[in-house]
Formats: structure tokens, C-alpha cells, sequence
């Protein structure tokens, strides 16, 4: 009875040591691009933690509308959680803005394109991942204003941003 509970105990050793050296959990390479795939309305794909110098690329799954990846950096004393964010009032939810890191855009069915940045997230922290493409708005209308923008959010027609039918999500950034 003695030699199965030392072999209990060896094993359990064994676990525990194996478990430390892997560091826990396991975090995509900064070799390749992160694939986020957008989908009418969300992000798949996105994971919750990546390490400083992960690219982002963003594949367009839906065949009507565009989709884009905002990754804008969060303040580090700011808590309120994703969900919390996307519900301010625009204007409030804008004052956010400065912090964004890059955006990527990707007509339906096509793969993105980075228009602002390059889809580099190179600073530790918390990032906020949102759509904010007009839902409805026509594609071509859109990227032919986006190109015209000069950097300001394009302005077409449309509905509520597509952040409004749950397409946001959140990544922090790590060493």
C-alpha cells in the first residue's frame, strides 16, 4: 500500500513540475499574423491574451458587409469592462479614440487591409476590439469614403455601428 501512494506522490510531483516549466498558458507566436475572422456581427478568433508585436489580420466571412478591426489601446487605470464601454454614449465612447493602435478593413469575403497602423499591437495593455461600420452601409460607398477620410471615421449611410449588434471584443497585451 506504501509504493502506491509514493507512486501517487511521484506522479503528482511530476504533474506539478511539468505544469510550471509549460508557464501555464500558451500564447500565439508573434512569428504569424493572429487570423481574426469577422462575422455578421463578431469576432472569431480573437484571443483573450497575445504578446507584445502580435500582427492582427482580419478575414471578412460575411458576404454583404464590411467589417473592420479597431484595436484602440485602453488608459491602464481604466476598468470598466467591454461590454461597459461599448454602451456610453458616443461621444463618450470617442473620447477613446486617440488610443487606437490600427485598423484593418476587409470588404465582404476578402481579407483586410490595414489603413491605420499595421495591425501591430506593440504596447502591453488592454486593447478595446471593435466594428464600428455602419450596419447596412454599402461596401463600395464605404471604402471609397474611407479612402477620402484622411484619417477621420468615414461618413455613409447606414444603421447603428455594428459594435451595437455585439461585434467588440477585448485582448490585453503581455511581455
Amino acid at each position: 500500500m506504501k509504493s502506491k501512494h509514493l507512486l501517487l506522490a511521484i506522479a503528482l510531483a511530476a504533474l506539478a513540475l511539468t505544469a510550471a516549466a509549460c508557464g501555464g498558458e500558451s500564447l500565439p507566436s508573434t512569428d504569424e499574423p493572429v487570423v481574426v475572422t469577422a462575422v455578421d456581427y463578431g469576432f472569431d478568433g480573437l484571443p483573450e491574451k497575445v504578446k507584445v508585436g502580435t500582427t492582427l489580420a482580419l478575414e471578412n466571412d460575411s458576404m454583404v458587409e464590411v467589417h473592420e478591426l479597431v484595436a484602440i489601446r485602453l488608459p491602464d487605470d481604466e476598468e470598466r469592462s467591454i461590454d461597459d464601454l461599448v454602451q456610453l454614449p458616443p461621444d463618450e465612447l470617442a473620447e477613446f479614440f486617440p488610443g487606437v493602435a490600427t485598423v484593418v478593413i476587409a470588404p465582404p469575403g476578402e481579407s483586410g487591409i490595414a489603413v491605420e497602423g499595421t495591425g501591430v499591437l506593440s504596447e502591453p495593455g488592454r486593447y478595446a476590439v471593435i466594428c464600428a461600420i455602419p450596419t447596412g452601409a454599402d461596401p463600395n460607398e464605404y471604402l471609397t469614403a474611407a479612402a477620402e477620410a484622411e484619417g477621420g471615421p468615414p461618413q455613409v449611410d447606414g444603421g447603428p455601428p455594428h459594435l451595437a449588434m455585439g461585434m467588440y471584443g477585448e485582448v490585453t497585451v503581455v511581455e
